[in-house]
């Protein structure tokens, strides 16, 4: 059985979770294969703006892609699956020294607003990826996600949350919507050049409350 049939047999066979059933946790690497079968489900060629996508195709490099996640299932403190009957979701954040490890000119980079309170940049995690299995998505278990996160981060004194969301060239509707429900404000822009590519990026900011 191929990657993309194995992950839509998943997809059908997922039943839709409750409060009761529903379990986040730490990721592990055990669960590298499940990650990346959900990312495959929301990361196609194809970008859908009120479905929602990640970026990448990530069934047209499958090793590089699996090494992506085993490599930050390893590295970062705050990836998270959320589980079922099996995984349905996941979420990866980076703290500020992780991110600034693959971004080094991020906060340089980012045309801030005007009224942005730039001491929110002195300690911080970004939210780069929560991704839900594609039929599952609006059921709310990116909210149990971000629950999940903001608990650990108040844990450790983080106090501000960071996530970007592409509005062109295909901008992405769904992520717009979930920044909204999860009370974000807009914070900047930036221009990233990717994979040959110029996308524009609004980042946007929640506290940690």
């Amino acid at each position: 059985m191929d990657l993309m049939n194995f992950y839509q047999d998943t997809k059908l066979s997922a039943a839709i979770p409750t409060i009761d059933t529903l379990q986040i946790r730490k990721a592990t690497a055990k669960d590298l294969t499940s990650i990346y079968r959900v990312a495959c489900s929301v990361g196609t060629r194809t970008k859908e703006s009120y479905s929602g996508f990640l970026v990448d195709d990530y069934s047209a490099k499958p090793k590089h892609y699996q090494k992506f996640f085993q490599e930050r299932i390893l590295e970062l403190d705050h990836f998270y699956v959320a589980e079922g009957h099996g995984i349905l979701g996941f979420l990866m954040a980076y703290t500020k020294e992780q991110w600034l490890k693959y971004n080094p000119d991020w906060i340089q980079e980012t045309h801030w607003r005007p009224d942005f309170d730039m001491s929110k940049t002195d300690n911080f995690v970004v939210v780069d990826k929560t991704a839900i299995l594609s039929n599952l998505t609006g059921k709310g278990i990116g909210s149990f996600l971000y629950k999940q996160l903001i608990k650990d981060l108040k844990a450790k004194g983080i106090e501000d949350i960071f996530a970007e969301t592409i509005i062109s060239p295909t901008p992405n509707f769904a992520s717009l919507a979930f920044r909204e429900k999860q009370k974000y404000t807009l914070a900047g822009m930036r221009y990233e050049d990717y994979n040959d590519t110029l996308y524009t990026d609004l980042i946007y900011h929640k506290p940690v409350l």
